[in-house]
């Protein structure tokens, strides 16, 4: 697409404007850098070099996936129902598609609306975990996933989760989340 130049009237309205503007702090303005000649480029090859033990290169630590929140033991029923798949969900929402930002306003407002309305089981559809990257992977995958745990523990309704579990199979497995609210 090519670009759109501004008319004159709208020049003169963007100067008009841009003289009122003050800006936040001040730019120091950059020296010029001295160009290098060729002599003294090849000069700085020559130089011999520091001698001395070079180490070895460590191989990143791989970090671990991250965890949705801490998980505070739940009485037998409960763990019994989530691990037989019978636990079932009074809501669900899906966060698949969202950005972070709408994705973390989703989730608050669902968990205020889950407390309205007296709910005790949230399902949080975020997606699977993050896989290792492959070699050349640009695309960032599993953002949701990593940051949900984060935004649960800062959430203004964070006194009034009791146990954050990963769902059953039946419910989306690795790629859900099982939210249980306190009761009131």
């Amino acid at each position: 697409m090519p670009r759109r130049h501004l008319s004159p009237e709208e020049k003169a309205l963007w100067q008009k404007l841009a003289r009122t503007v003050t800006p936040l702090r001040r730019i120091r303005p950059v020296a010029a850098a001295e160009p290098v000649t060729a002599e003294a480029f090849a000069e700085a090859l020559d130089k011999p070099r520091v001698k001395g033990r070079v180490p070895p290169m460590r191989a990143a630590a791989v970090p671990p996936p991250p965890r949705p929140a801490p998980v505070p033991v739940l009485d037998s029923s409960w763990e019994k129902r989530i691990r037989s798949g019978r636990l079932a969900p009074d809501h669900s929402i899906d966060l698949h598609g969202l950005n972070l930002a709408a994705a973390h306003v989703r989730l608050d407002r669902a968990i205020g609306d889950a407390l309205a309305q007296g709910w005790r089981v949230l399902l949080i559809v975020t997606g699977k975990p993050r896989p290792a990257p492959a070699p050349g992977e640009t695309r960032r995958r599993g953002a949701i996933r990593a940051e949900i745990g984060d935004w649960l523990a800062r959430s203004p309704h964070a006194h009034r989760i009791a146990s954050v579990r990963q769902a059953h199979a039946r419910h989306g497995g690795e790629g859900a989340l099982y939210v249980i609210l306190r009761r009131a």
